[in-house]
């Protein structure tokens, strides 16, 4: 492979990777497990046609849905793909219209930018009105810091240390599986800034990020 097709690679790997979670992230009330059953364009189409029809989604059913669109390989050129997320976009903005301060929201924009190539000052406003609107919340955390921390290094470094104690934060009041996958996942570099988060803690949530980090290696 070409040295300069690497780094665009490496961004498209990123995008998809933010692109599972948002998708993911996105529940509607109707049948959540249909989602996990369909495949490629039929699951796009489906959610094409339910939103067209101006069917709503929910927080509850956005959590029980997060891993179930997981892996597949988007099409750029599935009309009925990109059509459901440009969809999606438009109603996560009008959503904020009326509940201004939900952060799952604002979450899920900054992760539509990420899968746009978009990480500018603008696309990190969204990440900060996140954290704003919810710094302390573990179910939104959880999912935050798989969309942050892969872009962890590029942020403006107020963003940078709300990622980076969020991932603290979780370890130290129990939250390990998800902060040891996120350090799994994470660049070398990325990693030398969590070790650093990591060691000031206290032995004993040191010891279950541990633990939980050698289950990933088994």
């Amino acid at each position: 492979m070409p040295l300069a097709s690497k780094p665009r690679l490496s961004f498209q790997l990123l995008a998809l990777r933010s692109l599972t979670v948002v998708v993911g992230c996105l529940g509607f009330l109707w049948g959540v497990s249909n989602i996990a059953r369909g495949e490629g364009s039929d699951v796009f189409w489906d959610i094409e046609a339910r939103l067209l029809r101006f069917e709503v989604f929910s927080r509850a059913s956005s959590i029980a849905v997060l891993e179930s669109a997981a892996g597949q390989d988007l099409n750029p050129c599935d009309n009925h793909a990109q059509r459901a997320l440009m969809l999606i976009e438009t109603r996560a903005r009008q959503t904020l219209g009326c509940t201004p301060r939900d952060s799952f929201v604002w979450l899920l924009l900054f992760g539509m930018e990420i899968e746009h190539g978009i990480l500018d000052e603008h696309s990190f406003d969204l990440l900060a009105m996140s954290y704003e609107t919810a710094p302390n919340e573990a179910w939104i955390a959880i999912r935050r810091i798989v969309v942050a921390m892969p872009v962890v290094r590029v942020a403006p470094e107020p963003i940078q240390q709300k990622v980076l104690m969020e991932f603290q934060d979780l370890i130290r009041h129990g939250f390990v599986e998800a902060s040891a996958r996120s350090y799994w996942d994470a660049s070398a570099s990325t990693r030398s800034l969590l070790q650093s988060r990591i060691d000031q803690l206290d032995p004993r949530s040191q010891r279950n990020f541990s633990d939980a980090l050698q289950k990933l290696r088994s």
